[in-house]
């Protein structure tokens, strides 16, 4: 019978090596999610896969805070991270900088996330929106493609935070190839 492994066997990086560690380059976009357990879901899931940042868009909570700090377990110390105000102003920094913006949202033409290959050494700005209202128009309308995740149930999404461990996975999978 496998037994579990300690913490101390997992063989984490200290948050020093952590901050050193190559990143993947992508950079979350969270515009104007409410809780506070999502948000720290996202620096979680961010530190899991190395990922460049996190930009915390309009009613987005930022650290420190409790309920964020409940779900990030300490990520959101080690994940670099910054507020902007603004999701519209926030993607088209990015996009200045470089950056292919993909808003994860249901679009009429969404490019199910199962068929969509990121390319190496392409920068992107994957965003993510309200729990209720998903990614603002103004904010879809920058993005040069959206990408939905394929369901096949009843309910019409998934859990924001879900979502982006979702998407996540997929693009570390096949960035890392």
């Amino acid at each position: 019978m496998p037994q579990k492994l300690l913490n101390a066997q997992l063989q984490r990086p200290s948050p020093q090596a952590y901050k050193d560690t190559p990143k993947l380059p992508i950079v979350l976009v969270l515009d104007n999610i409410r809780s506070q357990h999502n948000i720290g879901a996202a620096f979680r899931t961010a530190d899991a896969f190395c990922i460049e940042e996190i930009l915390l868009c309009g009613i987005c909570a930022v650290p420190p805070s409790a309920e964020i700090h409940k779900a990030a377990l300490g990520a959101e110390e080690t994940v670099a991270w910054r507020y902007c105000s603004d999701a519209l102003e926030a993607v088209r920094g990015l996009r200045r900088l470089g950056y292919t913006l993909l808003g994860v949202e249901q679009t009429e033409g969404a490019c199910l996330l199962n068929t969509f290959i990121p390319c190496k050494g392409t920068k992107y700005a994957l965003v993510f929106g309200n729990e209720v209202r998903g990614v603002l128009q103004e904010v879809v309308d920058e993005c040069d493609i959206c990408i939905e995740i394929p369901q096949f149930g009843t309910k019409h999404s998934l859990n924001v935070s879900v979502s982006m461990g979702v998407v996540l996975w997929d693009f570390w999978v096949k960035l890392s190839k």
